[in-house]
């Protein structure tokens, strides 16, 4: 049975989030009995990975990612944490692999679970643009900056690009910090709901 307060994270019209998850995502998390915090926190790190593919796509238009994949690996990146809920209010990372592993055994190709392996990984030399948006979402969303992640985003941006480091990096730096302006309304919305399922 669905939680009325996962639903209600998930589909919240006055909250912080203007975007819902893509709809095989709800669809998964209600059949996972996702406690309503997990859901909350995948759809405000979801609704900022939307943001930054949106200013990627429109100031390095020659960047190639795959935008559908990057998102549903931000809707999901942290869904391992159904399997190590104390991960949900603590440290660790073993529901990276889990998250993996558990969407694998969903029917979830590799291309679209990596993300739930990778999000807190991103330092690995095989890491794609793709996982450099969905780790820097998980950052932003609360406001935390990364220098070096950032730092590795920007070389690829700069990479595909052409510009100067320097002027990527500033534009960067503004766009994260227009995200990260709306970190506590996103924190308090997550805070709204109970880390254990009803």
């Amino acid at each position: 049975m669905t939680s009325v307060l996962l639903r209600r994270a998930l589909a919240d019209p006055d909250s912080a989030i203007s975007r819902s998850l893509p709809e095989q995502v709800e669809v998964l998390l209600e059949s996972l009995d996702t406690p309503p915090r997990l859901g909350a926190h995948l759809r405000a790190v979801h609704d900022v990975a939307r943001q930054l593919a949106d200013w990627v796509a429109q100031h390095h238009p020659g960047v190639r990612f795959d935008r559908p994949a990057m998102l549903f690996g931000a809707a999901t990146h942290d869904i391992g944490k159904i399997i190590h809920p104390d991960e949900l209010s603590g440290p660790g990372s073993a529901h990276e692999q889990a998250g993996y592993e558990l969407l694998l055994s969903r029917g979830f190709d590799e291309g679209s679970a990596r993300f739930a392996r990778t999000h807190g990984s991103w330092t690995t030399v095989d890491i794609g643009v793709d996982d450099l948006l969905v780790a820097l979402a998980d950052k932003i969303w609360k406001a935390k900056r990364v220098p070096a992640l950032e730092q590795s985003v920007v070389q690829l941006l700069v990479a595909a690009g052409g510009r100067e480091p320097w002027q990527v990096f500033m534009a960067l730096d503004d766009e994260l910090d227009r995200i990260a302006a709306d970190a506590d309304r996103r924190l308090a919305f997550q805070a709204r709901y109970p880390v254990v399922a009803e």
